[in-house]
């Protein structure tokens, strides 16, 4: 069977770039669609479909408590695998398909029901994709870093790699989304119709299953509970139960700051990702400047990634990390103070966001890697699978809330899609939320995961010093 998986079957030797690529086009395949989720769901439900932005904004607020549960059975799921694929790629391999037919339709809510089924609809379909489907993608893939490679170089390398292609997955859809939206609309009035939603995300759909199912067969996973590795010299074997785990995890304060920094990142990338269209809709006025904005953050993100690995190996993940935080930060306070619609100046701000946002998120799955095995050293019990997932909980329950907290906020300022069909403009009070959301929010919470980093994470120091006493 053809594989670019690297040919040798030591978890402490470098990787090869065929690996690396399949392993980062895993994370390219699944946040093509995950980015359009959280971009342009919001906007479909309300401007193609005419639901209200307030009762959209609290169902995605409850589903993702659902989701939350959800990810720590996968995560506890994917420990207990055993198949010849591997407890991560076995996975991939049977949601591709099953997320690709049901984010179909989560776009396509029938028009001739009425309002109240419609809610329901949507809340069944948004929890059995986000609950279920990508779930089931998401934390075994995540898995797969501790599973492919037991070397800490390579951890973070490939944390770095998967950040590129998710990247590069944002910048496709920012390129192409709208432009495929508007070759299909069948409406001179609008680009958001239900033709135009279905045929764009047909395209993405059938895009996602071949490159997921390509990232299945080009990796392999090499560390097993038998392998020792460099990075878990003093392992033990223990068959842990649900409640063992999580209260090793929990006792990992580590895993706990990350956590929280997980959330609140994902909770700010909602901010400018929903953020971006809005503000290009409503502040700008020109949704023809979606793509130059939000791009500005995708390839500024997408271009400092090929420097953090040598960061990363002259000062560490978190080092990079904090300073990426800094810099993100300033990126929103800039927006914050200017509060103009000057292209230029908003490019040149957004790009500042992308690229802390890009040392951050590159090193942030290696980083997490570092806390599973700093726990295992700590506590004998592999939390891998949980780990991960409790990661992936936290990641989108921010999503979650971040996009339920813009549809309050909005609704709350008079937000009204009906408005855009009719041609009306929509109330001030909702462009100065709309700044808010998109500029003062995030830097508030960009300086509280600075803080926590700066002053309270030392995993990398630590876990050396525990692997140099137990060899």
């Amino acid at each position: 069977m053809f594989s670019l998986a690297t040919k040798h079957n030591d978890p402490n030797a470098k990787l090869g770039w065929g690996e690396r690529i399949g392993y980062g086009s895993g994370g390219f395949a699944f946040n093509m669609i995950n980015g359009i989720i959280g971009s342009f769901l919001t906007i479909y439900f309300t401007s193609a479909v005419g639901l209200n932005a307030g009762v959209v904004a609290s169902i995605f607020a409850i589903s993702k408590l659902l989701d939350g549960v959800s990810d720590l059975i996968v995560g506890r799921l994917v420990d207990r695998t055993k198949s010849k694929l591997g407890k991560g790629r076995s996975w991939l391999i049977r949601m591709c398909i099953p997320f690709a037919i049901t984010t179909m339709l989560l776009f396509y809510v029938p028009t001739n029901i009425p309002q109240m089924a419609q809610y329901v609809y949507v809340f069944l379909m948004y929890n059995i994709v986000n609950a279920v489907c990508l779930t089931g993608m998401i934390v075994p893939y995540y898995s797969m870093i501790s599973l492919i490679t037991g070397n800490s170089y390579e951890r973070g390398f490939l944390g770095n790699i998967q950040q590129i292609f998710q990247t590069l997955g944002n910048v496709l859809v920012n390129s192409t989304f709208v432009v495929l939206l508007t070759k299909f609309t069948d409406s001179t009035k609008t680009l958001y119709t239900q033709r135009a939603f279905t045929m764009t995300m047909l395209i993405y759909c059938v895009a996602m299953v071949i490159v997921s199912l390509f990232c299945v067969f080009s990796t392999k996973e090499r560390v097993t509970d038998s392998v020792k590795t460099t990075d878990e010299s003093n392992e033990k074997k223990q068959d842990s139960n649900a409640m063992e785990t999580v209260k090793a995890l929990l006792t990992n304060k580590y895993w706990v700051f990350m956590t929280i920094a997980n959330f609140i990142i994902f909770f700010v990338i909602i901010m400018f990702s929903v953020g971006t269209v809005f503000y290009c809709q409503y502040v700008m006025k020109d949704m023809g400047k979606y793509s130059l904005m939000s791009n500005a953050i995708s390839v500024a993100q997408f271009a400092i990634m090929f420097a953090t690995p040598l960061f990363m190996k002259k000062v560490g993940k978190s080092k990079v990390y904090t300073v990426g935080m800094a810099v993100m930060a300033l990126g929103f306070l800039g927006s914050g103070l200017y509060t103009g619609s000057n292209t230029v100046i908003m490019v040149l701000l957004n790009a500042l966001k992308g690229g802390g946002c890009g040392m951050a998120g590159g090193m942030a799955l290696g980083m997490v890697a570092d806390t599973v095995a700093y726990g295992k050293l700590k506590t004998g019990i592999d939390t891998v699978g949980m780990g991960n997932a409790g990661i992936s909980a936290a990641q989108k329950v921010g999503l979650g809330l971040g996009t339920a907290v813009f549809g309050w906020v909005t609704a709350a300022a008079g937000y009204d899609g009906a408005l855009d069909a009719q041609g009306i403009a929509q109330p001030e009070a909702v462009t100065a939320a709309i700044n808010f959301l998109y500029s003062w929010l995030p830097f508030i919470l960009s300086i509280i995961v600075f803080v926590i980093m700066l002053f309270f994470y030392h995993c990398e120091s630590d876990l050396k010093k525990m692997q140099k006493e137990s060899n």
